[in-house]
């Protein structure tokens, strides 16, 4: 809850581009910050393009044609730094520099895929956790022992600076930044608008030894969305087995292996989720929402609440109601 503002002025997000950075990482932030979507938030952002050369090529034969020079992230909130072309050459000192001014003055840094090694290099992860795309860690924490890399999750957030793994963590931790600053409601619809899930948790792992299975086949899949239909209810793993077709062992070690968590892991952050979203949303009080949630009561809401998003739930629709 700490990254998390409201401010009526437009929040300005600036990409940092280099020489023959992956096409994807770069779309992701432009897909999310660079297209106004006045029926999500009014204003939405500013955003730049702030390249180290005009004109930069980056993959694929692509050119950046118009883009702003560096001296542009002097005036960005949030500077997103996407993937380097080459992880084993060293980033360009002119943009290491500029990163490092940014942090300096305030600014929120961000960074997906191998950008932390360009983080990195500022001196920005220096005792903070981070992580990269598991290809890549081993060779981040090599060359920059003072940075804290899990190559287990698929972002972190450190104060203002973020970090996330590979291609489409970069998805997951644009949402993030839209929900800091615009609420859950408003991260949830743009994952629809982006037909992609709304929240995958930070501590989520990237699935480097066991790839996801596809969604028809996957025994959880019908699971998952029954159980979201019913967080009002009284769910116990046996239930979610009985669904599944599995043993409670099995299950268990299912959402390890797909999820990151333990089934009550992943029941509660859907129950906070969808608490969030009510208080952002509707009028309902505080108890009313606590029953459609699954929390029960009032205060078994206000204890869950404290205690993973360091906030009552009054004070957060306060922060957050539309």
């Amino acid at each position: 809850m700490d990254g998390m503002r409201k401010n009526s002025d437009i929040h300005r997000v600036a990409l940092a581009l280099m020489p023959g950075a992956p096409i994807f990482e770069l779309a992701v932030p432009c897909e999310v910050f660079g297209i106004e979507r006045p029926e999500i938030a009014d204003p939405w952002y500013r955003f730049d393009v702030c390249a180290t050369e005009p004109d930069t090529i980056v993959s694929g034969g692509f050119s950046a044609v118009g883009a702003r020079g560096l001296d542009g992230l002097a005036e960005a909130d949030t500077i997103v730094v996407p993937a380097c072309s080459n992880v084993h050459a060293a980033p360009p000192q002119e943009l290491v520099e500029a990163i490092a001014d940014a942090h300096r003055r305030g600014a929120r840094i961000a960074s997906i895929c191998s950008g932390a090694f360009v983080l990195a290099e500022a001196g920005i992860l220096d005792g903070r956790k981070a992580t990269t795309h598991w290809m890549h860690a081993e060779l981040l924490s090599r060359r920059y022992p003072r940075v804290h890399v899990d190559p287990n999750v698929i972002y972190t957030q450190d104060g203002g600076v973020l970090t996330s793994a590979g291609t489409a963590a970069g998805i997951d931790l644009c949402l993030e930044l839209v929900r800091q600053d615009h609420g859950t409601a408003a991260a949830n619809a743009l994952a629809r608008r982006l037909v992609t899930p709304p929240h995958r948790n930070a501590d989520q792992a990237q699935f480097i030894l066991s790839p996801i299975v596809e969604a028809a086949d996957s025994p959880l899949e019908a699971t998952l969305q029954w159980a979201r239909e019913h967080l009002d209810e009284p769910i116990r793993v046996r239930d979610l087995a009985r669904l599944a077709h599995l043993s409670e062992r099995q299950l268990s070690r299912k959402f390890l292996d797909l999820l990151g968590c333990n089934p009550g892991e992943w029941l509660l952050r859907e129950r906070l989720r969808r608490a969030q979203e009510l208080l952002e949303v509707s009028d309902d009080t505080i108890e009313r929402i606590a029953s459609m949630s699954g929390f029960g009561t009032a205060a078994g809401l206000r204890a869950a609440f404290v205690q993973h998003l360091h906030v009552s739930p009054s004070q957060y629709r306060k922060t957050w109601a539309a």
